[in-house]
């Protein structure tokens, strides 16, 4: 299994650019975005972190599905506004999964087996044994690090953007596809002037 992300949307871009000017307006406006708004988000997106010249990129909301090894997980969970929407659940889902199956090509074949192995004893348990429970603790327990989950999460361009900056020469490669696909989103780059920070 490999770190991906799938089935990405973009909602709200041309008119968080358009409020990009509210500050300078004595009425709001909703005509349709033009060159002159995407410049001046760009110029306001572009500002430094913590200035809030940027927080018109939160009014651009992205859905996105990211299947990702847990180690990955406990990273991106840092990020206050990189919210789950839903997960698959270990709870639910671990003994439907065949374990190295579920692992990236890293993880240690040994540490796989033993997971495996576990997971096969809980299997073969009658569901109302009273050592189930133990057994399946041990399961979790013993779960590696490389073992993959998927969850559909909701973000904005400006927590984009402090993900991409902080993680863009991260050891992780999943982070670098993470920042590779920040940079495919439509006008994020220009938006959010990471290539100039």
């Amino acid at each position: 299994m490999e770190f991906n992300i799938k089935n990405s949307y973009v909602y709200g871009l041309e008119r968080a650019v358009k409020a990009s000017g509210n500050p300078m307006r004595t009425e709001i406006d909703n005509s349709p975005c033009d060159e002159k708004d995407f410049v001046r988000g760009a110029k306001l997106g572009g500002a430094r972190n913590g200035e809030g010249h940027d927080n018109y990129l939160k009014g651009i909301l992205v859905h996105l599905d990211v299947t990702a090894p847990l180690y990955w997980w406990k990273q991106a969970q840092r990020y206050h506004w990189f919210d789950f929407v839903s997960s698959q659940s270990t709870m639910h889902c671990l003994l439907k999964f065949k374990v190295g199956d579920q692992c990236v090509k890293e993880t240690d074949p040994r540490v796989i087996a033993i997971a495996q192995e576990k997971a096969d004893e809980v299997l073969k348990m009658e569901l109302n044994d009273p050592n189930r429970t133990a057994k399946w603790r041990e399961l979790v327990a013993t779960l590696p690090s490389g073992f993959c989950l998927g969850a559909t999460m909701t973000t904005n361009y400006q927590q984009l953007k402090t993900m991409y900056l902080q993680r863009r020469h991260h050891k992780l490669s999943e982070w670098h596809v993470f920042c590779k696909w920040c940079e495919g989103l439509p006008h994020f780059v220009e938006l959010t002037g990471v290539d100039k920070l």
